[in-house]
């Protein structure tokens, strides 16, 4: 199975940090956002990974070469300079992730939950999203779920979080160039094809020095 890191953010909530350091590379624990990432995805048993670029992507490359230091065949799909926005950075990477299902990780969340799961999971679905409580910046969630699994729009929603098990089939019929993600996941929920589960455990977004700082603490405690 293959995988795609998305990691072409510019991180503007993040500066100054992320002027001369591209998000994915600020630590936390003892080592760069990705490379948790790219152990997680190894020790799950994949073994090829894509990883999207835009915003100081060459650092990125220079950290993570050809991936054979975590155990892995790493790929790079460069964007534009502004970068492509989640679906269109997927979409640009279609070609390097093949016909099956493949797993998705934003570069800039910190999460505890197992990715073996999705690695064994059979996808009858378009994508199968792992939900996280809504975190204070985020209180209105995205999606409900459903005692069966399903993904809707009910009343009882959860934020996604950013960690995902995705069809390539998801983005037939989206066209190339800047889009965001949420308008593709919005027509499969409509047509019944996305369902997910809730992860209860760490999970942190960091999207701002603040959240940085709080996660640093929690690790280090």
């Amino acid at each position: 199975m293959k995988a795609i890191i998305l990691a072409a953010g510019r991180g503007e909530r993040l500066r100054p940090l992320t002027d001369q350091t591209p998000k994915p590379l600020i630590e936390v624990g003892g080592q760069p956002l990705i490379a948790h990432h790219l152990h997680h995805l190894a020790s799950a048993g994949i073994d090829q990974v894509v990883i999207n670029l835009a915003w100081l992507g060459q650092q990125i490359r220079d950290a993570v070469g050809d991936g054979c230091q975590f155990g892995l065949q790493v790929s790079y799909s460069a964007e534009p300079e502004g970068a492509l926005e989640t679906a269109g950075g997927i979409i640009q990477a279609l070609p390097l992730l093949g016909d099956e299902p493949f797993v998705m990780i934003s570069a800039d969340v910190y999460c505890d939950f197992s990715l073996e799961r999705l690695c064994e999971m059979q996808l009858n679905h378009l994508g199968h999203l792992v939900m996280v409580d809504n975190p204070s910046h985020h209180p209105e969630g995205d999606f409900g779920l459903d005692e069966g699994g399903q993904l809707n729009r009910g009343q009882a929603a959860l934020t996604f979080s950013g960690i995902a098990l995705l069809h390539p089939g998801l983005f037939t019929g989206w066209p190339p160039g800047r889009r965001a993600l949420r308008p593709v996941l919005e027509k499969a929920l409509g047509a019944g094809q996305l369902t997910g589960e809730h992860h209860t455990g760490l999970w942190s977004d960091i999207g701002t020095i603040e959240r940085l700082d709080d996660i640093r603490r929690k690790i280090a405690t």
